[in-house]
């Protein structure tokens, strides 16, 4: 038992290293802005997919997708940050950069705190463009038109990213029909974890193993005394943790082109100083994805039944596409073990090359593009996209990027069972 449970790590690892062919840290050197993690609006990536073994066709699409990119979701951020930089201004305490950035949050400021949790413009884009890139790979499940059901979150961001992809997707082909739903009958399989969920439960957390080498860890302190020095001469009689007030600035600094606004900052940060704070920052993110891992688990069986009802005829949707947030698509990505995000590495060193914040970024989604065989109907291949690209499940397969069916379906099976 041990040597075929050492055989299947293996085998994950190898998936993992063809998906994932270049190291973590070697891709921020490419594009510094991945390091803004969960912030970092999405990037549209033309791959050429692996085709399709012969016989077999594309007929029926799942799909889990974040909102795309959106202002802060609360009024927390812009308020703290206003009362800090107000109190710092009045008492002179503001350096020459600080007052800089000071004039333009001002001038920012009203937009800001109208357009709270709002999706952007680049937001709906992020999602058109999705759409109609799914339709143009996948021509053959929606050349015939057909029925298609999207649920949302009850979030204003994700109804609007409903809204965006479903009319581009009918732009391409009138014969779709689609209905959208946002309600508390759906809640469970998109965000299962709303209090206004009829079957909302507790799951219990996952706690990663990395944690009880956390110590180990060297982390870099500089960011957090670089930004305050850099906006403040002196943070003597103002309000707020210091180290609060650095992760706000943080924070606004990587939600700004998210919401047209980069340059605001100035060169208080850079994407350098990002950079270099990345692992740390990504080991808190496996650690809160990782945790809340189970709590998808409804989501999951949602993807699992949904399929089962257009396998076995008594559902004729083409395809089901779900919006929620980051708050799920994360843990989700975790519990599917998406290009090994389940590993559970003990080293910390080890996390960024399991997991990486940036696949949870803006309008991150996750697609399951279903294939029959012309020969057996009962024969049904699946390959999974997540952000666009082919990833690896944690399922033994020859046929790379494509697995059985009925192989991933009894794993997950299993997985969320194991859970009870």
């Amino acid at each position: 038992m041990k040597r075929i449970l050492t055989s299947a790590l293996l085998l994950s690892w190898a998936l993992v290293a063809l998906a994932q062919q270049v190291p973590a840290l070697e891709q921020l050197k490419t594009d510094p802005k991945k390091a803004y993690g969960t912030d970092y609006p999405y990037l549209y990536q033309d791959t050429q997919l692996t085709a399709a073994p012969r016989g077999y066709k594309p007929f029926y699409i799942s799909h889990y997708a974040r909102h795309g990119s959106r202002y802060y979701w609360n009024d927390r951020l812009y308020k703290e940050l206003d009362t800090l930089l107000a109190a710092a201004s009045s008492k002179n305490l503001l350096t020459e950069e600080g007052r800089q950035f000071y004039g333009k949050f001002l001038d920012a400021k009203d937009e800001l705190m109208t357009g709270i949790s709002e999706l952007t413009d680049l937001g709906w884009e992020q999602h058109q463009r999705i759409a109609r890139t799914m339709y143009e790979r996948f021509p053959e499940v929606f050349w015939k038109g057909g029925n298609v059901l999207a649920i949302s979150s009850l979030s204003g961001r994700c109804v609007m990213s409903m809204s965006a992809f479903c009319q581009e997707l009918v732009q391409c082909n009138p014969k779709i029909e689609i209905r959208e739903q946002s309600s508390r009958f759906m809640l469970d399989g998109v965000v299962p974890g709303d209090r206004q969920n009829p079957a909302y439960r507790e799951w219990p957390k996952a706690k990663p193993r990395y944690e009880q080498n956390r110590d180990a860890f060297e982390r870099d302190t500089t960011l957090h005394h670089k930004v305050i020095s850099r906006v403040f001469k002196s943070t003597e009689g103002l309000p707020g943790n210091m180290r609060h007030i650095a992760d706000n600035l943080v924070s606004l600094y990587t939600s700004l082109p998210n919401i047209d606004h980069e340059g605001m900052m100035g060169d208080i940060l850079t994407d350098d100083d990002i950079v270099k704070n990345w692992e740390t920052a990504n080991l808190g993110s496996y650690s809160w994805v990782f945790g809340d891992q189970y709590r998808t688990i409804p989501i999951l069986r949602d993807i699992l039944k949904k399929a089962d009802a257009v396998l076995d005829g008594t559902s004729d949707r083409i395809a089901d596409f779900r919006f929620g947030h980051d708050s799920y698509i994360g843990p989700l990505t975790v519990l599917m073990g998406i290009n090994g995000a389940d590993l559970d590495p003990e080293d910390p060193y080890a996390v960024k090359d399991v997991y990486q914040n940036w696949e949870t970024c803006k309008a991150s989604n996750i697609q399951l593009i279903f294939y029959r065989s012309r020969r057996d109907r009962e024969d049904i291949l699946v390959k999974c996209l997540m952000n666009g690209m082919e990833a690896t499940l944690p399922v033994e397969t020859d046929n790379f990027p494509y697995y059985k069916w009925s192989d991933v379906r009894n794993f997950y099976i299993a997985r969320c069972n194991s859970v009870e």
